[in-house]
């Protein structure tokens, strides 16, 4: 019997879950992790019927909780009868809390349960050195955690603490060390990415961290980011979009709402017309960039004119791929105590957004039929293009390869690519 982590949310997650696989295998061989998620009520929803099926299907296996929903409701973890222990944010990367937990009788009542620190007090973020990522031709890498940003909707600093970045030269021993493993592609990962470096001492950018990584590494093929945050982009981050063609590009965006008076009601740092002409930009730097987008559905207050601006945005930023969240409100932040709207009206906005992120997805598909691209092989059959659009492939091609294929056609979501070289 072997170690079960199960992952709920954000690429930072992913990362650590390979880290506690690290740090937790020796000592709970025989555990299943629950990594949770706090983003919305869904992603805890989801978690708590998680535990409850592992304890059936696991009736004698340990069940350790852990994760940002872990860290902001550890009680609520802790009185499930198929919960052995509840662990923090700061603790679940540490051998040394393995270790306790491992130590721990399983049969503790509720109080005794729970280790979790206060995150809040929390003030580096050391670097945790990953050199497998189980079943993934991409590896992730935690350049940065925290966030001193205090949106309305947002629960998450609570989960996650204040932002701390990963010194520079961890950093780039980490890729070369990923790479030198066989990871073609590696993920840039963090709560807040585009704050990476704030607390370092010069306070350097995530576009000086980024061109240091592809001018220290030459032999990485792709470097990937992860969510950013538009309006913090540094003009060295926008010379390595305009100049680094082993940056993908692709950047998934932190934009919520198109419109400025939900904007100001939840605290975000820009306004409608920032996001449009960061994509603008980015997009004259560099033709072939495409953006996704992470959008929230019936804000409190937001009316039906409100609604459309965002609606709009998805045409007027020139969106791709998006994330889109019905409104939950999340105890203990400021949107929780603001007029709701209808569930139901929450939902129907919601899925009108899906349905136009829809179409300009099925667009940006179409558009690139005929067009040869550098696909990325995820497993047999399967690769993701530079724009981080899936691929089906006829034939060739093992996990980690690089191909050059052409674009010939669509089929359920999925382009349909025909090799045309070897390798890379």
């Amino acid at each position: 019997m072997s170690l079960d982590i199960l992952t709920f949310g954000c690429r930072l997650n992913t990362y650590e879950s390979e880290v506690m696989r690290r740090e937790a295998g020796e000592e709970l061989s025989d555990a299943i992790i629950v990594n949770t998620c706090a983003v919305t009520a869904e992603a805890v929803r989801q978690a708590r019927q998680a535990i409850r099926k592992a304890r059936r299907e696991n009736p004698g296996r340990r069940i350790v909780v852990t994760g940002c929903a872990a860290q902001t409701d550890p009680e609520m973890f802790a009185e499930m009868a198929e919960v052995d222990l509840v662990l923090g944010n700061a603790e679940k990367t540490e051998r040394s809390a393995w270790a306790r937990v491992a130590r721990s009788p399983m049969d503790l009542p509720p109080p005794e349960k729970i280790v979790v620190s206060d995150i809040m007090a929390i003030r580096e973020t050391a670097p945790q050195f990953v050199d497998a990522f189980e079943g993934r031709t991409r590896a992730f890498v935690q350049v940065q955690n925290g966030c001193d940003h205090r949106c309305t909707f947002c629960i998450i600093p609570y989960g996650r603490g204040n932002s701390r970045s990963v010194a520079m030269g961890p950093v780039v021993e980490e890729v070369r060390r990923l790479v030198a493993a066989g990871y073609p592609e590696i993920v840039l990962t963090g709560v807040d990415l585009t704050s990476w470096g704030a607390d370092l001492p010069g306070a350097p950018r995530l576009g000086r961290l980024v061109r240091t990584i592809l001018r220290h590494v030459p032999e990485l093929a792709r470097l990937r980011l992860s969510s950013i945050d538009s309006i913090e982009a540094d003009p060295d981050l926008m010379r390595a979009i305009a100049e680094e063609e082993r940056l993908m590009p692709h950047l998934h965006l932190s934009l919520q709402a198109g419109d400025d008076m939900i904007l100001k009601r939840m605290k975000r740092r820009h306004l409608r017309d920032d996001a449009i002409r960061f994509c603008e930009e980015a997009r004259r730097l560099r033709p072939d960039i495409v953006f996704g987008a992470d959008l929230i559905a019936g804000f409190p207050t937001e009316t039906e004119e409100m609604f459309q601006n965002s609606l709009r945005l998805i045409e007027d930023c020139g969106l791709t791929f998006l994330h889109v969240f019905p409104f939950s409100p999340r105890k203990g932040t400021p949107a929780a105590r603001m007029p709701m709207l209808e569930r139901q009206e929450i939902k129907d906005r919601a899925r009108r957004l899906r349905e136009a992120g829809e179409i300009a997805e099925r667009r940006f598909l179409e558009s690139e039929l005929g067009h040869e691209r550098r696909v990325l092989v995820e497993k047999e059959g399967s690769a993701r293009t530079e724009q981080f659009a899936p691929v089906r492939l006829g034939s060739g091609g093992t996990a980690g390869d690089i191909l050059n294929v052409r674009i010939a056609g669509i089929e359920a979501g999925m382009l349909q690519g025909q090799q045309l070289a070897e390798a890379a």
